[in-house]
């Protein structure tokens, strides 16, 4: 009797979901002018951050739309645009006071590329550009709170902004020197030992 050896089936779980969507016109000069004023605005390395951006806001105000379609009475309306509202708040996308779904269809892509933690680490005062401030996240000098965060493009929440800082291991943060300085500091003091004899 042949004994079958069943081997639990390899899944893969990553997600193959286009995350940016392409203009349909390719050359459209006022699109591509707002684009790259954007781009240098907000630090971003091309178009396609700007256009995954475009998305998301998309999608959100897809579904604002939507659940305004249905009664105010209606539970889904309530229960989900009530979640919607409370994240946006939470992300300081959309200010406190504005707590109506008609809000959420003002939202433009500026509101999104504020809160990046690129555009935040320069509002801070800890890069001198946002680019500088581009660096400094991948080369890993900043932490949210505990966690050190290497994406510029990680929405900051609100009550999570007063605890970006350098991180500690950084030589900005107290952490060790970085390699040229120390190599710097090794030669100096081969030279003052060369200077004593």
């Amino acid at each position: 009797v042949s004994v079958l050896y069943w081997l639990p089936s390899m899944r893969n779980y990553r997600n193959f979901n286009k995350v940016a969507k392409c203009p349909r016109r390719p050359y459209e000069k006022e699109r591509l002018d707002r684009e790259l004023k954007l781009c240098g605005q907000y630090g971003l390395r091309c178009k396609r951050e700007v256009w995954r951006v475009q998305l998301q806001v998309a999608k959100i105000r897809k579904s604002a739309r939507i659940l305004l379609t249905l009664d105010e009475k209606n539970p889904k309306r309530i229960f989900e645009g009530a979640a919607l509202l409370r994240r946006l708040h939470r992300y300081g996308i959309l200010p406190e006071d504005k707590n109506q779904l008609d809000y959420v269809l003002g939202l433009k892509i500026e509101d999104f590329l504020a809160r990046r933690l690129q555009t935040r680490v320069l509002k801070l005062g800890l890069a001198q550009s946002i680019h500088h401030a581009r660096v400094l996240i991948k080369q890993r000098h900043i932490r949210v709170g505990k966690q050190v965060v290497d994406v510029p493009s990680f929405l900051v929440r609100v009550d999570n902004e007063r605890h970006i800082d350098w991180s500690t291991t950084s030589p900005f943060g107290g952490g060790r020197e970085g390699r040229l300085k120390r190599k710097k500091m090794a030669n100096g003091d081969d030279e003052d030992e060369d200077e004593d004899f």
